[in-house]
């Protein structure tokens, strides 16, 4: 628990593993798809809205996406392999920036996050700074990004054209006066002795943040502004931020489509109910990555055999969520065929079979 704000790296946030996590509802995304080549971690974070036409006190009122009933949100992680490694269910559409560090933390397995994508309702300069001294690397989706503030500590600097939009001034002896109240909060945090959720609700004050939280603000705006001139300065980041947000568009198109019985409408009354549909969508989910994945990687295989030219850039366009070829309704069958190679066999482009005859 030593260092200061002023080091590049203070080892007091930069903690290992995290001794031990609570479960939660989101079943951990498939191994096996780790070992496919089609698959490659960025996460992106986001929420799917589900309307709960039942009486229960975890659904919130919300015109926008609810029209006159009540809902839930289910806020949901994806990695850049396009599997879900966690996931949470919380009353109405509260601010998603609330929630980001528990789910990261409750996360099912797998590597630790590098760098953690979100929405701009995810972004807050407090979870900014929680973010950061966690040790993730945070890379949020700003809307009217002209319009942000740059920050800097020394105002006597001279960065040229930057100057102008330079407005605002880190206060570096803010920060040092809170260092220990900081690197306790974040202690606390990576050991699971408080939620982050009420760490951030207490020190934001709905909007009146006090001395610690306008502390950890202050730190926050120093990656954030690093963050806006990497937006600004280089194509080849924003287009990582944006392939990791169209992908999280394609699960949530895919979790609506498995997801139509009864309207698509959670009838849960208690939290573990929901919880438990959704995380068992997750779970379907990620089955029908693992699936497609694998035989998408079996049929670009077969394809560099036979002597095609399958080119890096195009796999690199292939989408994990692909359906046509799944059936959402009429029986299931749960008996395993005869698979002498472990898959089924591929089809083949040349068959006069009608596509619509194969698909389910």
């Amino acid at each position: 628990m030593t260092g200061s704000p002023t080091s590049t790296r203070p080892t007091c946030v930069w903690p290992p593993t995290r001794p031990s996590t609570p479960p939660s509802s989101t079943p951990r995304p498939p191994s096996s798809s780790r070992g496919c080549g089609v698959a490659g971690w960025w996460p992106r974070w986001t929420g799917g809205r589900f309307v709960v036409p039942t009486t229960t006190l975890h659904a919130r009122p919300n015109p926008k996406y609810f029209g006159r009933g009540r809902g839930a949100t289910w806020l949901n992680m994806l990695n850049d392999q396009a599997s879900g490694p966690g996931g949470k269910v919380v009353a109405g559409t509260p601010r998603d920036s609330l929630h980001v560090l528990d789910v990261l933390y409750d996360r099912d397995g797998g590597k630790r996050p590098e760098t953690v994508v979100t929405d701009t309702a995810s972004y807050s300069d407090i979870v900014y700074g929680l973010l950061t001294l966690t040790g993730f690397n945070y890379a949020p989706q700003l809307a009217d990004l002209p319009d942000q503030k740059l920050w800097r500590i020394d105002t006597r600097a001279d960065y040229g054209p930057f100057n102008a939009v330079a407005r605002g001034r880190v206060d570096i002896a803010k920060i040092e006066r809170n260092w220990g109240d900081i690197c306790r909060v974040v202690a606390s945090i990576h050991t699971g002795a408080v939620r982050a959720h009420d760490i951030i609700r207490m020190i934001s004050r709905d909007g009146r943040p006090t001395p610690l939280g306008d502390a950890v603000a202050h730190f926050g705006r120093i990656p954030k502004t690093l963050h806006i001139l990497r937006l600004a300065d280089e194509p080849g980041y924003r287009r990582t931020i944006k392939a990791q947000s169209n992908l999280q568009e394609g699960r949530h198109a895919l979790a609506r489509l498995i997801f139509h019985g009864k309207r698509g409408h959670l009838y849960q009354r208690y939290h573990e109910g929901m919880e438990d549909q959704l995380g068992a969508l997750g779970l379907v989910l990620n089955a029908v990555v693992l699936f497609n994945t694998r035989y998408m990687n079996a049929a670009l295989n077969k394809l560099r055999t036979e002597g095609f030219d399958v080119r890096d850039e195009d796999v690199a366009r292939l989408s994990p969520f692909i359906r046509k070829h799944i059936n959402m309704l009429g029986r299931y069958s749960f008996s395993l065929p005869e698979m002498p190679e472990g898959l089924r066999p591929l089809g083949d482009p040349d068959s006069d079979v009608d596509e619509d005859d194969t698909e389910k």
